[in-house]
């Protein structure tokens, strides 16, 4: 049983009877991210009446730890108030992301509800394209002028502090609002014994920043390169427009995991979580490319079939068509692999393609003799016990050695070219790599076998 479902009746109960104490003590005393754990589970109506219990701002910061289609959910089930109500409560960037998800007539009728200001403030971040530095950034930020006093900084900081995100960072800006510099919290604490010290004097002015339309890629990149708690977003003017947080640049990186790894696993990547996603969402998304996939394997099937009056009518042979197509798969699919990830991580980019290939191509050639060597005792021992046998049992390792270098290169070119044309490498998937290799494996192997046996018969 999960642990979660063990505080559901306790909570049904306290609903039921009216303890509205102990749901105000639950709301409070147990950890946001907790709370909505055990009120998941809940129906939505349980769900809501349990969090009605504590006060906006705790309320938004539960709601929070919900996921996207639970958020959807409720919102849409609220009342207009209290829609508008949760909704102002929430941080700038995921109030924009959740407002895009939610029925627009729904939104229409909450919207005028809340206040004129956030208002402006949606309107303006979501002027931002999708997947940029601007969509993803929050406007709450730590705001100091560069002629403030330390004494002075102190009190602007604490008056903003209730409104704000994150206050590690204190972002100092000149009259025309250009980020001139950054300065901690912590620096500007222990600058308390210097009251008089102006701001200005006690920046870092070397600030790692990124332009509101840069890729959210680029961002997640500079964050972790930099290992920064929040990285500021600044327009062309290089003016202040908000900051990114590290929360959001890991929610970010999970989502971009997930989606990379569905697509390496031949699934269009889901919307939704597992568990809410509908089936006939999930069934179509899986067999749109079972369908290309399926298709490419029919291609094997082709190509087998232009050989069927050759070499396929010695048995032997036939028995080693799924160690081919195998090793050609497996080798094409582990390069796939690394060449993906190591581009996800930056490691290498589409203009190292010639050392790359060069790489691909030396452990193609040693793993290729490694289980051509194997491939070969292996057609000994179960072809005919013959003198031409040694010969035509070459067949095998040949096509092994081959099979995998083709497949070495491919996984490994595939992905670069799709990156250098803008497409998600993830899109060059290991199934879908392997049912191209399956198809060259044939080939070869149909072409080495007549080479050695159909000329040596």
């Amino acid at each position: 049983m999960c642990p979660n479902t063990l505080y559901i009746p306790e909570l049904r109960e306290m609903l039921a009877t009216g303890d509205d104490a102990g749901l105000q003590d639950f709301c409070t005393a147990v950890h946001p991210a907790a709370v909505a754990d055990f009120t998941d589970m809940l129906r939505t109506e349980e769900a809501w009446q349990v969090l009605r219990h504590t006060d906006p701002q705790t309320r938004a910061e539960i709601f929070s730890f919900y996921d996207l289609p639970k958020q959807v959910e409720l919102l849409e089930n609220l009342a207009s108030k209290d829609a508008a109500q949760l909704v102002g409560e929430l941080s700038p960037d995921d109030r924009v992301d959740l407002l895009e998800e939610i029925d627009p007539l729904v939104v229409a009728d909450f919207l005028p509800l809340i206040p004129e200001s956030i208002r402006r403030n949606i309107f303006h971040l979501q002027r931002y394209p999708e997947d940029t530095a601007g969509s993803m950034m929050t406007t709450e930020f730590a705001r100091l002028e560069e002629t403030t006093t330390v004494k002075n900084a102190i009190s602007s900081i604490a008056s903003q502090a209730e409104n704000l995100e994150t206050v590690y960072y204190l972002y100092v800006v000149d009259r025309q609002d250009r980020l001139s510099g950054v300065l901690s919290a912590r620096d500007l604490v222990s600058s308390i014994g210097r009251p008089d010290a102006v701001i200005g004097d006690l920046m870092d002015t070397h600030v790692i920043s990124v332009d509101a339309d840069e890729d959210t890629e680029e961002v997640a990149e500079q964050v972790a390169k930099y290992d920064l708690l929040a990285i500021p977003v600044v327009d062309q003017q290089h003016r202040m427009l908000g900051i990114i947080t590290h929360d959001d640049v890991i929610d970010f990186l999970r989502e971009q995991a997930v989606e990379e790894t569905q697509r390496l696993g031949g699934v269009a990547p889901l919307d939704d979580s597992y568990l809410r996603a509908s089936i006939p969402r999930l069934t179509w998304n899986r067999g749109l490319w079972l369908i290309i996939l399926f298709i490419g394997a029919l291609l094997t099937a082709f190509a087998l079939e232009q050989y069927k009056d050759g070499p396929l009518t010695t048995a032997w042979l036939v028995l080693f068509i799924p160690l081919i197509i195998s090793s050609g798969g497996n080798s094409g699919s582990q390069s796939a692999t690394l060449i993906i990830s190591a581009l996800s991580a930056g490691h290498i980019k589409p203009s190292d393609w010639a050392r790359i290939i060069a790489r691909e191509l030396i452990q193609g050639i040693v793993l290729g003799l490694v289980l051509g060597l194997i491939g070969y005792l292996a057609a000994l021992w179960l072809g005919p016990d013959d003198s031409a046998h040694l010969i035509h049992a070459l067949t095998v390792p040949i096509t092994v050695l081959l099979v995998v270098i083709a497949g070495t290169l491919m996984g490994a070119m595939l992905p670069l070219i799709f990156e250098r044309i803008g497409w998600d490498p993830a899109l060059m998937s290991t199934p879908f790599i392997a049912g191209i290799i399956d198809v060259v494996g044939i080939v070869i192997y149909m072409t080495v076998a007549i080479l050695l046996i159909s000329g040596t018969a």
